[in-house]
């Protein structure tokens, strides 16, 4: 047994998770003190102080600024709720149907018997009926999915409420926008790891009251939780990120390259639908992934641990050592955000990547420490672990090599994403420079940059797979997974600052604010480009490393002595697996492509039919264009999403455990390298671009001003970039995951009734 007591162990991970929300509720309450309200009654206790210089020969009286931001964020705010809520009603449905196939089809296993039987893992004992089993995965499966959304929605709903309030404290100093956008996202990464947490937390304890010593059953039916949370995931993810780029894509085409107007000129038709974009994507969409992966890594690890000796010993402390991890995760990104908010003060616009860097580096170093004192004290001296068929001996300090090494995989994959994809080192300014010579070279530039992004995060993740897997087995992949994964809520506050300080920018352009405001908040939306690229790159790294975990669980659950590379079965499913991300991203990609059409169509007819339209004089009707990326979006999410959610159970059932197991290794290896290189590609372009509009160096002024043929060469490769670093790219370690903690979860079924067409033959 470890030092931690039972108890002691009940006591601190829901007071971790309680920790959490009421350090996201207090960051909240801190980003309400600045007032926005738009109409006669304005409030703002800076009023003097507040206009700049500059501002006030521009004659831009405060109050009418002031009242056009709350319109603005008022009109995002509205756009982004009315998505999601179309959104789920429909995920409601799928919900509803994914939940009775969960039922039917593991019910069957025995033929929905109600007797209890020997268990899986240790046939001396006897274990409650499938049947039980089959209810409770369906029921974790739904409070996944209501957690995943919930993730996405209460994000979205702060990311919202921030941007306008960012805007207006940039008037004052760029520290002042910084920390309220830093803010704003804190709230969003603790409120997610803090929920995904407690829930967990709460379902294994009310399941216990059923099962009891049955703990074989009950952490397989919690694999549930991970199925729901992903599902959920992967819709906001495509959906999301088609919406988002539809908007971008439309509006960046007809306004920056035909009508030379800047990005979020009030007269673009596509602009406020463009701004919704960045929330319903970049945040709601992200909060789900990231919260999908830290449903699976925990599932997976659960799963592992309750048929090695912490469950046939009922060593609740050592059984709960992935969660004890996750507290502490909480307790140190807290520590670590307020390096941010409180401790440096950022006075100019060069600080502002080092301090979210910093970030990263700060809740590694703390997490490290943190990681050894739970492994000294939750976890026995000695221990074994379950390594397919066979007992592993495993000692405390294995496992905190474990989690550690997946810790510093993700910062390593953190700061190469970042030199690939920021303004501040060679391969983007090498990208922007070759738009001297047009669109074609731009092009090329970027996707070498994206190809040879991938391999320092490949071997990172190689080298931790295979430390994690010597030491510990496949229990140890898991944990690592885990480790990366256990700042989660540092990782989310630096990704979601992106999206608020995007639309910060865009509210101060629409706004009119002067240009002296809009330079902030574009030095403050730069970073946070190259920060949301650094995001991906997490989520991918610990989308590799969960599907491994759970790929090696769904092989001990459906019975498979090794898996034969060589065999037909297996190696059909390995190229077929292969091939399925280049199906996915050639699905998302078009969908991109077809909504664009439609809002470029709108977008043109807008500004040729609306008399005093390009003179300012006339409103464009941005409602049109809502529509048409809602509509798009919801409609094209559905084949992407159906061919992730079908394709483990057809090759399950149809072609057996083997060539199943085939698709889901196929699919890992050549997922991970496709989702690195679309998202580095897309966010090298887009800081190329940027690059060359600020024109902040002697080079990047050679290369401009806007308007000049390499600045539209720039966002013609900008252009093709949208869809693959936010769409494509980031769906795509959704597809990975979400593939083998579905087989994991069917793997009873597919282990009794699976490989109908090999029985046939």
């Amino acid at each position: 047994m470890g030092l931690m007591s039972e108890a002691l162990t009940q006591i601190l991970i829901p007071l971790a998770a309680f920790i959490g929300i009421g350090f996201a509720l207090l960051q909240w309450f801190l980003v309400s003190k600045v007032r926005v309200s738009s109409g006669s009654n304005l409030v703002s206790e800076y009023n003097d102080k507040l206009i700049e210089e500059d501002e006030q020969e521009e004659g831009i009286d405060s109050d009418d600024v002031v009242a056009k931001c709350a319109d603005i964020q008022k009109a995002i705010s509205e756009g982004a709720t009315s998505f999601l809520f179309t959104e789920y009603k429909y995920l409601g449905i799928f919900m509803v149907v994914f939940g009775a196939i969960i039922f039917l089809f593991l019910g069957s296993v025995k033929s929905f018997s109600t007797e209890s039987e020997p268990c899986t893992f240790n046939k001396e004992k006897i274990c409650k009926p499938a049947l039980a089993n089959a209810f409770f995965t369906t029921i974790a499966f739904f409070l996944g999915g209501l957690t995943s959304a919930l993730s996405g929605f209460l994000g979205m709903k702060i990311a919202t409420y921030a941007n306008a309030r960012t805007t207006l404290e940039a008037r004052k100093s760029i520290g002042k926008a910084f920390i309220i956008a830093f803010r704003s996202g804190a709230v969003m990464g603790f409120l997610l790891a803090a929920n995904g947490l407690l829930v967990l937390y709460i379902s294994i304890n009310l399941f216990k009251l059923y099962y009891g010593d049955d703990w074989e059953g009950l952490y397989e039916s919690i694999t549930g939780y991970g199925l729901g949370g992903s599902s959920m995931a992967l819709f906001g993810r495509v959906g999301g990120g088609i919406y988002t780029k539809a908007a971008d894509v439309g509006a960046d085409l007809v306004g920056k390259v035909e009508r030379n107007i800047p990005e979020d000129d009030p007269r673009n038709p596509a602009v406020i639908a463009d701004n919704v974009g960045d929330n319903v994507g970049d945040i709601a969409g992200m909060g789900s992934d990231l919260f999908g992966s830290y449903a699976e890594s925990s599932c997976a690890a659960l799963f592992v641990a309750s048929i090695s000796s912490f469950g046939s010993s009922h060593d609740y402390s050592a059984m709960s050592y992935p969660l004890i991890i996750s507290s502490m995760g909480i307790v140190v990104c807290l520590i670590t955000t307020l390096f941010a908010t409180d401790m440096f003060e950022i006075k100019n616009v060069t600080e502002i990547e080092p301090s979210l860097k910093r970030q990263l580096l700060i809740s590694t170093v703390l997490m490290t420490v943190g990681i050894a004192f739970v492994s000294f004290f939750a976890l026995p001296s000695e221990f074994t672990i379950f390594d397919f068929g066979s007992e592993k001996v495993v000692k405390n300090w294995h496992l905190f090599f474990c989690v550690s090494i997946g810790l510093w995989a993700g910062l390593v994959i953190g700061y190469t994403t970042e030199y690939y994809t920021s303004s501040a080192y060679s391969p983007v300014q090498e990208v922007a420079d070759s738009c001297k010579t047009g669109a074609a070279t731009n092009v090329i530039f970027g996707l070498a940059l994206g190809y040879k992004s991938v391999i320092i995060p490949i071997f990172a993740i190689a080298a931790s797979i295979y430390v994690s897997f010597s030491l510990a087995a496949m229990y140890g992949i898991a944990v690592a997974a885990l480790g990366m994964l256990s700042t989660i809520a540092t990782g989310l506050a630096i990704d979601a600052y992106g999206p608020i300080s995007d639309n910060a920018g865009g509210i101060a352009e629409m706004a009119g604010m002067s240009h002296s405001i809009r330079e902030r908040t574009d030095a403050l939306d730069a970073a946070g480009n190259t920060t949301a690229a650094i995001g991906k790159g997490f989520a991918i790294g610990s989308a590799a490393l969960v599907s491994l975990a759970l790929f090696g669980a769904y092989v001990s659950r459906a019975g498979i002595k090794t898996v034969d590379v060589l065999s037909p079965k297996v190696f059909i499913g390995l190229l077929v697996g292969a091939m399925l991300p280049y199906w996915f991203s050639a699905m998302t990609m078009k969908s991109v492509g077809s909504a664009a059409l439609k809002m470029v169509e709108e977008v043109r007819r807008q500004f040729n039919s609306i008399p005093g339209l390009m003179e300012g004089t006339a409103k464009p009707d941005y409602a049109t264009c809502v529509k048409i990326s809602t509509d798009a979006s919801l409609k094209e999410m559905i084949p992407p999403g159906a061919l992730v959610m079908l394709t483990p159970l057809i090759a399950g059932t149809f072609f057996g455990v083997e060539t199943l197991a085939g698709v889901l290794a196929g699919s890992l290896v050549s997922g991970v390298q496709v989702a690195i290189s679309a998202s580095n590609t897309g966010g090298a372009w887009d800081n190329a671009k940027k690059y060359i509009e600020a024109g902040a160096t002697e080079h990047a002024r050679s290369l401009g001003p806007k308007g000049s043929d390499a600045h539209k060469a720039a966002v013609i490769g900008d252009t093709v970039g949208d869809p693959l670093k936010d769409t494509s790219g980031p769906s795509l370690n959704i597809l990975i995951k979400l593939m083998a903690v579905e087989s994991l979860v069917f793997a009873p079924f597919f282990a009794t009734h699976g490989g109908l067409l090999f029985k046939l033959l």
